[in-house]
């Protein structure tokens, strides 16, 4: 298995839109991708009020393994949904790994 956890921060306005629409539509394109193979587990994380955050948005995946998550990656929903993303963000985080590697 092979996890995959992103973080996005997003501009207060892009693309005509203030931050939580655009939230919402990044929500609703990576939604699509949760049921691509070789996905196991798919989780998108807002803020939760009073408790603290310094993403707008969390991604935490998982994957059968490297292939599955490489596959993802360059299906067209994610690349689509990436194109979204890199128009309405100003910081990503990432981090791949396997959680039985020690």
């Amino acid at each position: 298995m092979i996890k995959h956890v992103v973080c996005w921060t997003f501009a207060d306005t892009a693309e005509g839109r203030d931050k939580s629409e655009n939230v919402d539509l990044v929500c609703a394109a990576l939604s699509r991708c949760a049921t691509l193979p070789g996905v196991t587990g798919f989780r998108l994380i807002r803020p939760q009020e009073g408790l603290e955050a310094s993403f707008d948005l969390m991604l935490e995946s998982e994957f059968t393994d490297v292939d599955a998550l490489r596959a993802y990656a360059t299906h067209p929903l994610h690349v689509e949904a990436g194109a979204l993303i890199a128009k309405t963000r100003t910081g990503r985080w990432a981090m791949d790994f396997d959680p039985d590697a020690g």
